[in-house]
């Protein structure tokens, strides 16, 4: 059991370091200051936002949560900016964020994936603290594609020239 514990948290680890973050990365990068604050609508989030949530959801959940660090998120202050950083910061944060992230999961015991944990006023598994946050990163990530694809076109994140789809962000796992 220790043995598929051990990948469970090896596997959300790569899919936020190597997967998720490499694409955010790709997708922003040469995206305007102005569209990263733009929004559909005013019920809607702007890349920028989104980037935001990120940060504090994976610092909430996982530095706080599972790491023991001081919770300072201001949850409602990520969906309020209407402005703010350029690209480079937030990916810079988002990175900083992710990597301290990546250090609080290579400590965890996989014995300890059924212990009980108080998150955002949820009393969750440190399992399910993991999977929360490994999905909620995958649907932000598909949303800030999106609004990326919006502003640069094609992303570039594979090469079809040979025939078979070759992923073209850093880190990327091939078939994803």
């Amino acid at each position: 059991m220790a043995d598929i514990s051990r990948a469970f948290i090896d596997q959300s680890r790569r899919l936020l370091t190597d997967s998720y973050l490499p694409r955010i990365e790709k997708a922003v990068d040469g995206v305007s200051t102005e569209n990263l604050w733009w929004r559909a609508n005013p019920q809607s989030n702007s890349i920028g936002n989104l980037i935001l949530h990120l940060n504090g959801n994976v610092r909430q959940w996982i530095i706080s949560g599972l790491g023991g660090e001081t919770d300072v998120r201001k949850r409602q202050h990520e969906f309020e900016a209407r402005t703010g950083a350029d690209g480079p910061q937030l990916l810079r944060d988002l990175r900083a964020t992710v990597e301290g992230a990546d250090r609080v999961l290579a400590r965890v015991d996989p014995s300890t994936l059924l212990e009980r944990r108080s998150i955002q006023s949820y009393d969750v598994t440190t399992i399910s603290a993991i999977y929360a946050v490994v999905e909620h990163f995958s649907m932000h990530t598909g949303q800030i594609i999106l609004l990326a694809k919006a502003f640069k076109g094609d992303l570039g994140f594979y090469d079809l020239s040979g025939g078979e789809p070759r992923p073209m962000w850093k880190g990327g796992i091939a078939g994803h």
